[in-house]
């Protein structure tokens, strides 16, 4: 036993097999209790399933605080008003989710005593520093324990042999050894077969969303309305933040929106591949940032442009809790302001199309950007507009041709 051996360690639990593993590894090497948490985000599992495998494999406590909405409205609208994108592709559902649990994890470690806290992330990825970096910004006296990087284990195959020598309950088998991480925002898969980048993703890995060959023959239309950004109406019914996500999840599955196969650049410095599901996602990107187009001035909506990534890339990093972070959330919500209206979009096959946009307060006017006559605009203006644009380049020729 290490001589800082903790007495008590809250685990953030999944009821997967790498947690599963270390609920009872912990057990064996710190004789501490363990009390687990499983916080619920939406991940369509079976809370008390999991509860009772939890007891059975040496569990003190279990808690599963239910955060579902909290993580709509505090982390993935956020994301959205933002458009916070990792890598122009990435929509970020795990990276999201990671700061929530660390948080609930806290929260529980307090609640119960303990004095040291674990996760289930591998030395290899990213969550490692998500879950680390949550845990050093709201609890850095809390000892932090991350048995990937402390065990003799190598791999998974080591960790399903570990499982079946304790009679652990796996829900993966060496015939299907990649593994599935979901919650509201996506579904995410990776490992095993899918790091052979010469291959195709197998259409049995798709979980959310039909193929685009067999999607609907027909194509299906949604409207979104916005207030100051947020989403609160689909197809002129108001839906609460949890059922809205759901709801798009839902439609755009069954139409093959948001598939993703993207080769990332982790933190750590490796590549990985990641196939990810986010139709919700996707759906409310696209109407989001086509609504911006009519309700931001061209600087502050191209300022969005770049602010995005960063957001991203903060996100991705583990970064949430850091003043960065934060302040450009303030940003982001004075741009939000006037992004009121709604969109209307054509889901086909994996595509989307914009058929309609409206905003409350829009800066587009018909009649002056009309090529026909009258109308605000002075064409005549123009003339030394240009002038005074381009004096610079005109001068530079000039001083050139001497």
């Amino acid at each position: 036993m290490p001589s800082n051996a903790p007495k008590k360690i809250c685990l953030a639990y999944s009821g997967g097999l790498d947690t599963s593993v270390i609920l009872t590894w912990l057990k064996e090497v710190y004789s501490a209790d363990i009390v687990a948490c499983y916080v619920d985000i939406g991940q369509r599992e079976d809370a008390v399933a999991v509860r009772k495998k939890a007891f059975k494999t040496g569990a003190a406590e279990f808690f599963a605080p239910k955060v579902d909405e909290e993580y709509v409205t505090d982390y993935l609208w956020p994301a959205l008003m933002s458009h916070a994108v990792y890598e122009h592709k990435y929509l970020l559902g795990t990276s999201l989710a990671r700061p929530l649990i660390a948080q609930k994890v806290v929260e529980i470690a307090r609640k119960t005593g303990c004095d040291a806290v674990c996760h289930g992330s591998t030395g290899k990825g990213n969550d490692q520093v998500r879950f680390e970096l949550t845990f050093k910004a709201l609890a850095p006296d809390l000892q932090i324990i991350a048995p990937w990087r402390t065990w003799d284990f190598q791999g998974r195959e080591d960790l399903i042999a570990y499982a079946q020598r304790h009679d652990i309950p796996i829900p993966v088998s060496k015939k299907k050894p990649y593994s599935s991480d979901a919650n509201l925002w996506h579904i995410s898969h990776e490992g095993g077969i899918l790091e052979d980048l010469s291959k195709a993703v197998p259409e049995d890995v798709y979980e959310w969303t039909t193929s685009p060959a067999k999607a609907p023959n027909r194509p299906t239309d949604v409207e979104i309305s916005f207030v100051k950004g947020v989403p609160v109406k689909l197809n002129g019914r108001a839906l609460n933040p949890v059922k809205m996500v759901t709801t798009l999840n839902d439609i755009g599955g069954k139409n093959a929106i948001g598939r993703v196969d993207l080769v990332e650049n982790r933190l750590v410095g490796l590549k990985s591949r990641g196939i990810y599901e986010c139709p919700g996602a996707t759906i409310l990107y696209y109407a989001h940032r086509e609504l911006e187009t009519l309700a931001l001035d061209r600087d502050t909506l191209h300022f969005k442009e770049q602010l995005g990534p960063k957001f991203g890339e903060l996100t991705y990093n583990g970064q949430w809790f850091t003043p960065l972070r934060e302040a450009l959330w303030t940003l982001v919500q004075k741009t939000q302001r006037n992004v009121t209206g709604s969109v209307k979009l054509r889901l086909y096959k994996g595509n989307i199309d914009v058929l309609s946009r409206k905003a409350a307060r829009s800066l587009y006017s018909q009649d002056w950007v009309s090529f026909e006559a009258g109308g605000q605009y002075n064409q005549a203006d123009a003339t030394g507009f240009i002038n005074l644009f381009g004096l610079p380049i005109k001068m530079n020729a000039l001083l050139n041709k001497k």
